[in-house]
């Protein structure tokens, strides 16, 4: 006869003979399954570091990120300089603010995401509150200090951005000054751009041949010989034009980049308008209006800018380039495109989906508008560099929403 296998022993289960019986009461389960007290509750699965990361770029919206270098981009066209030293500590500055504010964001409505959007980090218990209003506090203060670094202008600037962002989030969002705030945040980031890059270190966007043509011009004084660009018979040359545009823009940096920043607030404001029906829908004015709205600011991009000189006359708009006239249209219209037709389908069917691919579609239609302000202040090379964003853009908002 084959000896019996010994086997665990269960309730109504044969004991081997003189076997113990069980104790009584629960099968105690081995201490790291269970926890608080007694043992009574399952222990929570620590999130794994990928799942942690995931639930920081969800919270922070890290895909909208790419809209953000355009804005200083922006700027710098708009004052005539190169990109520089100033404008790098702006992007800098600017990525640290809004992502400030999208921490914050989500802080201030933790409630209510709660009922509407469960699944956010914050709701889902993925980030805990006080770890996203720390990171809006660091990530404010780490703003600040790199707009310290372009100067005392751009402080001054970043730190009204910052008041706007924390004044947002925590009382305007709820009310009819809400998008009106947020659009006076994304002209302030423009103006933060064009500050940093004016007072920073940099050439003329133009550049060359500025110093020489005033050399020229006093060798031809001594030689008896009055220079061509300066007679009144005669219109100014390209180059020197430009160049003359550039230094006056550059010495009055906020007033020469206002105009940007007004068609970049302004697309922001209709934007902000349509995203407070993404949770719920049912508003059809709101993206007829942001749709009329996109429609005039594309018309107002493409429309050519007069040109101011040092001494204060208005000889006129700049001969465009064929880089400005290819890519200034090329641009304008990618912007269309890219905020026209989702706004038009939530105008038709306005439902939280559709609104919220609006809202999406605007987002990401800002850096095409920043390349076309780029390419319309002169500095088509500048918009085709913030072009580049936009594959980056669209394949990691597959991945991370920006709403």
């Amino acid at each position: 006869m084959r000896p019996l296998r010994p086997t665990a022993a269960t309730a109504g289960t044969p004991r081997l003979p003189g076997a113990r019986p069980p104790a009584a009461g629960p099968v105690p389960a081995p201490s790291d399954s269970l926890s608080g007290a007694g043992g009574t509750a399952p222990a929570p699965d620590r999130p794994r570091p990928r799942a942690r990361l995931g639930a920081w770029a969800e919270l922070l919206r890290v895909s909208a990120l790419f809209s953000v270098p355009g804005d200083a981009l922006a700027g710098a066209a708009a004052v005539g300089r190169r990109p520089g030293r100033g404008t790098a500590l702006a992007v800098g500055a600017s990525l640290c603010l809004y992502e400030a504010g999208m921490a914050l964001n989500d802080w201030a409505d933790r409630e209510e995401d709660a009922i509407d959007r469960p699944h956010r980090p914050i709701p889902s218990g993925r980030v805990a509150p006080a770890a996203a209003l720390t990171a809006a506090g660091a990530l404010t203060a780490a703003g600040l200090a790199l707009a310290a670094r372009a100067g005392r202008p751009a402080l001054a600037v970043a730190s009204g951005l910052a008041a706007t962002v924390w004044a947002y989030d925590l009382h305007l969002k709820h009310t009819r000054l809400g998008p009106a705030a947020m659009a006076s945040a994304r002209a302030l980031d423009l103006l933060l751009g064009a500050t940093a890059t004016a007072t920073g270190r940099g050439g003329p966007a133009t550049g060359r041949g500025g110093s020489g043509a005033g050399l020229g011009g006093s060798r031809g004084g001594l030689g008896g010989e009055t220079p061509k660009a300066s007679r009144s018979a005669n219109p100014p040359a390209p180059g020197a034009q430009r160049r003359r545009d550039a230094s006056a823009r550059s010495a009055h940096p906020l007033r020469a980049a206002l105009p940007s920043a007004l068609v970049l607030g302004g697309h922001t404001y209709a934007v902000t308008a349509v995203s407070r029906h993404e949770a719920q829908g049912g508003s059809t004015s709101a993206p007829l209006a942001a749709l009329a709205g996109v429609a005039a600011l594309g018309a107002a991009v493409l429309h050519p800018r007069p040109v101011r000189g040092a001494t204060g006359d208005v000889p006129g708009s700049p001969v465009p380039t064929g880089a400005e006239r290819l890519l200034l249209p090329a641009f304008t219209g990618t912007y269309l495109r890219t905020s026209a037709v989702p706004l038009l389908h939530a105008a038709l069917n306005p439902s939280p989906p559709l609104t919220q691919r609006a809202v999406g579609g605007g987002i990401r239609a800002m850096i095409p508008l920043q390349a076309a302000l780029a390419a319309r202040a002169g500095a088509p090379l500048v918009g085709l560099a913030a072009m580049g964003l936009v594959p980056l853009a669209r394949a990691l908002a597959r991945k991370v929403s920006p709403t």
